[in-house]
């Protein structure tokens, strides 16, 4: 009898729908498809960042030449510079970056965890995470912010936050995020929340998860207002997607999914403050418990050994700054492992730095050629590897896809995996 169980549901909505195409007969793993107005969004898949609305060091041509499917961009990077009257006079996320296919923005909610307790402090979202590209956008702007005080604070209003520019104070509330976001005019877009530290004890884990769920009624409310004054103008629907949180606690997430998936929102986020190496366990609690028929965000993963575990436990997309971010510093992701460019190995390597990748920077140049040029600092080392490891992730995800709908995912996961730790990093 076959792993898989064929399986397909529509579920219709004021701003997207979701379809159900397969399941992983067994797991929580399906294979589907997001339908915004901006078009066609085939999961699961991964989501490439462009925090202030540009993938750092591309166009929007290379970004879509490389086979990413939707950019997710920062509410709180946007609202500080442009601006959100700028963006929405521009014609809103897509018309100022010129990217016509599906957007997201996230609520501006991490930025009380990444200005907050982690700010100079080196913590990261997920425990065990270090050097894996997902410190905040900020703390990499602001070059000397160890030993400096916190530039959030948290109250049941929302977050006073310090911009990390210039020290000017801006208030976000749940309301305010949601006007932002309208502002910037994403297709999906994320409930204002409150993202802890892995470290934190339980009690402040369910502080935060209930106020939390509270910012997402408020949430929640003034998006339907806002969506109902849009619709009388003619202006394109946004879906609004729920966040659950809880840390690394069972019972916590489990009560956060059973409170934000009664809320009626388009999808959902599932946020981190939990051990990496335990995300199939911690999202599988969740998604356990949200209805089925919608969508389900993992918000800040990047790793190839997550996907694995993300996707058999039921997420359908992802977002994570770390493809672009370790491009920069030189690491690069191969079948093989993770390497570093400006290594000396790869001084004399005329030949691509993968040989069947198809992107465009194996395409047409040598790991030689790419390694001089990250040594030497040169801008085109950033465009270059940031194609490569950007291609790699969307590529890998559209291959788990493919293994789901071809009923061949634990022979894919096992092979790749082999090959990928067998070799570690060089």
């Amino acid at each position: 009898m076959s792993s898989f169980l064929i399986y397909a549901t529509v579920l219709s909505m004021s701003a997207i729908s979701f379809e159900i195409q397969k399941k992983l007969e067994g797991t929580l793993a399906r294979a589907g498809k997001i339908q915004t107005p901006h078009g066609a969004i085939n999961t699961p898949a991964f989501i490439v960042v462009g925090t202030k609305a540009t993938v750092k060091a591309l166009t929007p041509e290379q970004v879509k030449d490389l086979g990413a499917q939707a950019v997710l961009a920062n509410t709180y990077h946007l609202y500080l510079e442009p601006g959100e009257k700028i963006m929405r006079a521009s014609g809103g996320l897509h018309k100022i970056m010129n990217w016509t296919g599906p957007t997201f923005t996230d609520s501006g909610g991490f930025q009380a965890f990444s200005l907050g307790v982690a700010f100079g402090k080196k913590i990261s979202k997920l425990s065990r995470g270090e050097s894996n590209g997902f410190e905040s956008e900020e703390k990499e702007t602001s070059v000397r912010s160890e030993g400096l005080s916190p530039m959030a604070k948290i109250t049941e209003d929302g977050v006073m936050f310090k911009s990390y520019r210039d020290g000017s104070e801006h208030f976000f509330s749940p309301e305010k995020s949601m006007e932002i976001q309208n502002n910037i005019g994403a297709d999906i877009i994320f409930a204002f929340d409150e993202c802890t530290s892995p470290t934190a004890d339980k009690q402040y884990q369910k502080d935060a998860m209930d106020r939390t769920h509270r910012w997402a009624r408020r949430s929640l409310d003034r998006h339907t207002e806002l969506q109902s004054e849009a619709k009388a103008l003619g202006k394109s629907p946004i879906a609004l997607f729920g966040v659950v949180q809880g840390g690394r606690f069972e019972d916590l997430r489990v009560e956060s999914a059973k409170t934000i998936g009664a809320m009626d929102f388009d999808g959902f986020g599932i946020g981190g403050s939990f051990d990496k190496q335990d995300i199939g366990t911690a999202v599988s609690w969740v998604n356990k418990v949200l209805p089925e028929g919608k969508p389900r965000h993992l918000l800040g993963i990047g790793e190839p050994e997550d996907f694995f575990l993300a996707i058999e436990n039921g997420c359908d997309t992802f977002d994570c700054v770390a493809p672009t971010r370790m491009a920069r510093n030189g690491t690069l992701y191969t079948k093989q492992g993770k390497i570093h460019i400006d290594n000396a190995e790869f001084r004399e390597k005329y030949e691509p730095i993968e040989k069947d990748c198809t992107c465009y920077a194996c395409k047409h140049y040598t790991a030689a050629y790419i390694g001089y040029l990250s040594r030497t600092k040169e801008l085109l080392a950033h465009t270059l590897t940031s194609i490569h490891n950007l291609h790699f992730i969307v590529h890998l995800v559209e291959a788990i896809r493919q293994s789901l709908l071809s009923g061949t995912f634990y022979e894919f996961k096992k092979s790749f995996l082999e090959t990928y730790r067998k070799s570690g990093e060089k």
